[in-house]
């Protein structure tokens, strides 16, 4: 139908410190096998061209001509509403693993409406705590013995899935409530995190414990931007009052 919108459209694949520039060429041909066609790099600099050209190969070069690149990963996922973080690691501040099947029959049926990053971490070390704060969910590839997988490998497994779900859905989708931006939410934790702060809920000690687990509650909750802003809004007040106190 002329002017249907894909809910692949919504897709970005975000490549935060990788290593290889072949590997994001690699990364760039699969995901637009899959129908992908927006990739992020989260760098200090945009790598070499030709050699990401030469893995993506013709068809797939204005994916590596058109890439975005962010020297933060809090900038790179301003916009977006839905983050997955892809992992091989576990440790208690880390979500509950599952594979990239079960992540995909979750996050679909939230896709209208919303913007969707992908990441992937570096090559030799994966995505770290501090980057896996931003999501709201994560996915892990089951492997037999030997887990690591090279990173185009992984970026394909889970293009493949989210391509194969939604292109093959015998379902029409069905809107979504639009949820809060990663920026939104940014701004929301700030102020909360002050305000815990100021009443000794959290300290040095404390602090990354207490807010991750806050993060993942609120990741639960599919918080809309709305809800962001009255959390938001509770905390300046807090904050007012507080000083009001004097």
């Amino acid at each position: 139908m002329a002017g249907h919108i894909s809910p692949l459209d919504s897709i970005a694949i975000v490549l935060v410190r990788p290593r290889v520039a072949e590997n994001i060429g690699a990364a760039a041909r699969v995901a637009y096998n899959m129908g992908i066609n927006q990739l992020i790099v989260v760098s200090n600099a945009m790598p070499a061209r030709e050699p990401m050209a030469k893995m993506a190969t013709h068809n797939a070069a204005h994916i590596v001509d058109n890439i975005t690149l962010f020297s933060t990963l809090e900038e790179a996922l301003s916009e977006f509403s839905l983050v997955v973080g892809t992992t091989a690691r576990r440790g208690r501040h880390r979500f509950v693993q599952q594979t990239v099947r079960q992540m995909v029959a979750k996050l679909v049926p939230q896709i209208t409406n919303n913007k969707v990053a992908i990441l992937f971490g570096p090559e030799d070390a994966g995505l770290t705590n501090d980057d896996l704060k931003f999501c709201h969910m994560t996915s892990a590839i089951p492997t037999a013995e030997f887990s690591s997988l090279n990173l185009a490998q992984a970026v394909a497994i889970h293009c493949y899935e989210l391509h194969y779900a939604i292109i093959h859905s015998q379902e029409a989708p069905v809107p979504s409530p639009e949820r809060a931006t990663t920026f939104e939410l940014e701004s929301m934790y700030s102020h909360l995190e002050g305000s815990l702060t100021r009443i000794n809920f959290i300290d040095e000690i404390s602090h990354d414990h207490w807010m991750s687990n806050i993060r993942n509650l609120f990741a639960r909750l599919k918080f809309t931007a709305k809800d962001a802003n009255i959390i938001r809004g509770i905390c300046k007040k807090f904050n007012k009052h507080q000083d009001n106190m004097k």
